[in-house]
């Protein structure tokens, strides 16, 4: 189920590490590039979030960062992401179809589940950097949008 305000129809799904980056000061040029990004795509209100994304990166910044976020400033660093961008649940059918992804396309469950998030609302992308080499699966297109030549226009069809 779909939350938020509806807008431009969602083009991409937004994977976790996309997030924990914009916390991560170990790792500054990623950290900057994906502030920018998430500040670009929730202003062109053209991607989305899971519930499963939202749970990662609380735990990520909480629990694997080396200055972690208090669990306080994670809540409100979340509640912010999920007011920003329409958040998908994670229903039934969607772990079902997780579960199928991970075993016909060997990869691993929660990746599958994101996965199978997108494909079953119709989201055409994931931008994600963990999904190296798979491309399109089944209608669904990985990007990594900390490559080289990454271009937003793309997701919004303008050049």
């Amino acid at each position: 189920m779909r939350n938020g305000s509806p807008g431009m129809a969602d083009a991409c799904l937004i994977d976790a590490t996309i997030l924990v980056y914009t916390m991560d000061d170990t790792e500054s040029e990623k950290r900057q590039h994906c502030l920018r990004l998430v500040k670009e795509l929730a202003a062109l209100r053209i991607a989305a979030l899971t519930t499963q994304t939202l749970g990662e990166f609380f735990n990520a910044v909480t629990r694997r960062l080396r200055d972690p976020l208090s669990q306080l400033d994670a809540l409100s660093q979340l509640a912010a992401y999920a007011d920003a961008f329409p958040v998908y649940d994670i229903t039934l059918p969607i772990v079902l179809e997780a579960a199928r992804g991970a075993h016909q396309h060997q990869m691993s469950y929660w990746d599958a589940q994101v996965w199978a998030t997108a494909k079953l609302n119709q989201i055409p992308c994931v931008l994600t950097e963990n999904m190296q080499g798979r491309g399109l699966l089944e209608g669904v297109r990985f990007v990594n949008p900390l490559a080289e030549g990454f271009d937003l226009s793309i997701l919004t069809g303008r050049r």
